[in-house]
């Protein structure tokens, strides 16, 4: 997939979302979290565009909690999340960041923090969910790290004890942001979008082939999860998507 028009057509879904991700290399994770290190960089605008179309999708009823899912490994979905709930935590919302990707989980290296205790330990009952909270160095947002990785995670998402868990959660923020596998890999993203408001799906141009799109969304419907929408991530500079840096360009510099 490499823009808009193709991304809506293999998930199904009209794209509401999209970005461009900065540069990765050998660039330390903490290092690209633009929005809370190039609060002025195009990269960060389209994080707010972002924020901005959730609002909008939940004009009729307020989005509390989304999960972040992709089709395929390696399509920028963790990065996503992290930059998405400093996005929405500098717009004023108390934000906490859920790292359910209980099999491969590195949200925590965006943030510098530990995952020794997290959402696993919370859920086998040896940690209180308030244990497990982070604080970050982003004003109002703080973080659930995965935890040890368990050898069932499917069914701990899909548990009463996840479900009371993500209650919680609820009543201690604005919104949740859940980091969680692929897809097309194990059910663990539809598991645990029956518990959220809706799910973005992440989509690398150029890499994810429409057939995994679309199973991806067919999973996520077959539990009558709500798609929102489609970030189309890692657009190339002459594509789609350069126009942030374009505008950014003009706007910055007398404004």
């Amino acid at each position: 997939m490499h823009n808009r028009e193709e991304a809506g057509r293999g998930a199904g879904e009209p794209v509401a979302l999209w970005r461009r991700r900065p540069p990765a290399g050998d660039v330390e994770p903490g290092a690209m979290l633009t929005t809370r290190f190039s609060p002025k960089s195009p990269v960060t605008e389209s994080y707010r565009v972002l924020r901005t179309n959730l609002q909008f999708l939940g004009l009729d009823k307020p989005l509390r909690s989304v999960v972040i899912a992709s089709s395929v490994p390696n399509e920028g979905k963790s990065l996503t999340t992290a930059n998405l709930g400093i996005a929405v935590a500098q717009a004023g919302s108390r934000v906490i960041l859920v790292d359910a990707d209980l099999r491969k989980p590195s949200l925590h290296r965006f943030f510098d923090l530990g995952h020794e205790v997290g959402l696993t330990t919370v859920l086998a009952g040896e940690a209180t969910l308030e244990e497990a909270l982070q604080d970050t160095h982003v004003p109002d947002l703080r973080f659930v790290a995965s935890g040890p990785v368990p050898p069932n995670p499917a069914e701990l998402l899909g548990s009463p004890r996840m479900a009371a868990v993500a209650e919680q959660l609820g009543a201690a923020c604005d919104m949740i942001i859940y980091d969680t596998p692929p897809v097309e890999a194990v059910t663990d993203a539809a598991v645990l979008s029956t518990l959220a408001d809706g799910v973005v799906l992440v989509v690398r141009s150029g890499a994810a082939a429409y057939n995994y799109a679309q199973r991806a969304v067919e999973a996520l419907e077959k539990v009558k999860a709500r798609v929102l929408g489609v970030v189309l991530d890692d657009v190339p500079p002459n594509g789609e998507g350069a126009y942030y840096y374009q505008y950014h360009g003009y706007y910055g510099r007398g404004y």
